[in-house]
């Protein structure tokens, strides 16, 4: 019989951006950190960032479904408990062939009791629709696995014009405050989800 932990409601809350793409020369990293920097000024999370690129987790190669939680692999028990210590995630992912990156799709499928019961928000960048496209398919994907994703993701269109020479990226206003709502929101469904979250 596994035990439930109860939630401490005094302890520090932790958001977690997850770098979607692992392509050479994506933007992800770089909106990874924004959204990690407006987060820390903007919200009363702690924050993680963790780039799949680093992570590099193989194609799903765990011989026991995720809901059992028999993870035979360290690159999955590093993963689950980086996944299990956080409170919410913000998932930032382009657009790529109307959807979103092979990568992220396959870093969720690892898991599943790790993200039940919290709640995530989207960025999502690219060209014309800004990821939107992208946005829709992931929220199905997060939304089956026990998230809760609220209204109000951020997408960026014409995400490369943003760029710096820095290696940054120098956001228009209205992405600042798209993301400072989206955060808002997480935070008030995060406290509603907190209660049931194991």
């Amino acid at each position: 019989m596994t035990e439930t932990a109860v939630p401490n409601p005094a302890a520090p809350r932790t958001l977690m951006a997850v770098i979607g793409s692992v392509r050479p020369g994506r933007q992800g990293d770089k909106w990874g950190r924004w959204i990690a920097d407006v987060a820390r000024r903007h919200s009363g999370y702690a924050v993680e960032v963790v780039d799949l690129a680093e992570l590099a987790l193989p194609f799903l190669d765990e011989p026991h479904h995720p809901r059992l939680h028999r993870y035979e692999h360290e690159h999955t028990k590093q993963w689950s408990a980086k996944a299990a210590a956080a409170d919410a995630f913000v998932f930032v992912t382009p657009e790529y062939n109307y959807s979103f990156p092979a990568s992220l799709k396959n870093a969720l499928d690892y898991l599943y009791v790790e993200w039940k019961d919290k709640v995530a928000g989207v960025v999502s960048y690219g060209g014309l629709s800004g990821g939107l496209r992208a946005t829709h398919q992931l929220r199905q994907v997060l939304e089956a696995l026990g998230l809760a994703v609220p209204p109000g993701t951020v997408a960026i269109p014409f995400s490369a014009q943003y760029l710096t020479e820095e290696g940054g990226v120098d956001a228009p206003d209205s992405a600042v405050l798209s993301a400072q709502t989206m955060l808002a929101e997480m935070e008030r469904v995060g406290a509603l989800l907190r209660p049931h979250a194991s």
